[in-house]
């Protein structure tokens, strides 16, 4: 067991990839706090980890609200003791370029990088007492250009170039900070884009795969085994990294 005895928090655990990550961490050993927004998404996702007798904690936080913020940190030390890892994998959608509106904006930043910078602080608190690591969730959108894109894109790029920062700013209290960077991955917003472009799931796969070199879309779990690596020991002299898991998309 790669996380036996650690303490992690998940953001955004309520579905995805956060949930597939809270799981097998879980299932590695750790102790999970898993964070959403979502009630029903995070109740379900601490039961599966349940189920399969993982320990676990639900907090139920919009991570856009510096209070919650703070309380995700002080409920996982309040319940476990110790915090370890964090993965900062919560984040809105605003899927828009020149239409996005200055609502929109502040919930993309609001939420993207500044909820994730004050998750962060927080946890560091913590992770200072005896080490541990960061993964950020970034995104290929982060790194090439897309259509119609660039309010989610640009909290993207700004997550990658936070994670070089955090990473030279913690290394001296031995936190490792990584990304992750996923391409196209079957998620519950997936299935919303879906819905709302009439595609089906087999259309949705052939689009997106013929932009890899695997030739399908990924799924959560093969992203979760990404940051389980850089959340792990396994890792123990990379930071600063992005890793991107795309199936060859960038590379094309």
């Amino acid at each position: 067991m790669r996380l036996k005895d650690k303490v992690a928090i998940v953001t955004g655990a309520g579905s995805g990839i956060g949930r597939a990550t809270a799981e097998l961490f879980a299932e590695e050993g750790a102790k999970v706090v898993v964070a959403d927004i979502d009630p029903k998404g995070g109740e379900e996702t601490a039961r599966l980890i349940r189920e399969k007798k993982g320990v676990v904690h639900f907090v139920r936080a919009d991570i856009s609200l510096d209070d919650d913020a703070r309380r995700i940190s002080q409920e996982t030390v309040g319940t476990f003791g110790r915090l370890d890892i964090l993965v900062n994998n919560a984040a809105t959608f605003v899927l828009k370029g020149f239409a996005a509106t200055v609502e929109e904006w502040k919930q993309s930043l609001g939420t993207n990088i500044i909820g994730t910078a004050m998750v962060t602080k927080y946890a560091v608190e913590h992770l200072k007492k005896h080490g541990g690591a960061i993964v950020n969730l970034g995104s290929i959108s982060g790194f090439i250009a897309q259509p119609d894109f660039f309010a989610y894109s640009a909290t993207k790029a700004a997550l990658v170039q936070m994670t070089r920062n955090m990473a030279m700013d913690l290394g001296a209290h031995k936190i490792r900070v990584n990304a992750v960077c996923p391409g196209s991955i079957i998620t519950p917003a997936s299935f919303r884009h879906m819905e709302k472009t009439g595609m089906t799931l087999e259309q949705f796969n052939k689009e997106e795969g013929a932009k890899t070199f695997v030739g399908r879309a990924g799924q959560p779990r093969e992203v979760a085994w990404a940051i389980l690596f850089l959340a792990s020991e396994d890792a123990s002299y990379i930071t600063g990294a992005s890793l991107t898991v795309d199936g060859g998309y960038t590379a094309m």
